[in-house]
């Protein structure tokens, strides 16, 4: 793990029902979150879903930008598939128990 993955403070929503992004369609990130060569996410696409949600997980800055890029269901459904630093993961499974590998197994 890299040391910036290790000292970073993740953005974490209030709440998982607050995320009321996108779910179909092309998303365009903002650079603060994506700033690599322009790129367009088909959400149809699941390795480009899978990607943005990376993204959006580890480089939001604020429970806004989770909330404008992220959707609960799809976090639901596709968090065992997402490729993260194990603080975040962490982070996020500790505030929404129902994310960790137990809860999924139940």
């Amino acid at each position: 793990m890299s040391r910036y993955a290790a000292a970073r403070i993740y953005a974490l929503p209030e709440s998982l029902d607050e995320l009321v992004g996108p779910t179909s369609g092309a998303v365009t990130l903002p650079r603060h979150i994506d700033w690599g060569p322009h790129y367009e996410y088909d959400l149809a696409d699941e390795a480009d879903l899978l990607l943005m949600y990376e993204r959006v997980i580890r480089e939001a800055q604020t429970a806004a930008d989770l909330r404008s890029h992220l959707n609960a269901d799809l976090v639901r459904r596709h968090w065992a598939d997402l490729f993260l630093p194990a603080p975040a993961r962490r982070a996020w499974q500790a505030r929404f128990l129902e994310l960790a590998p137990a809860a999924a197994a139940a």
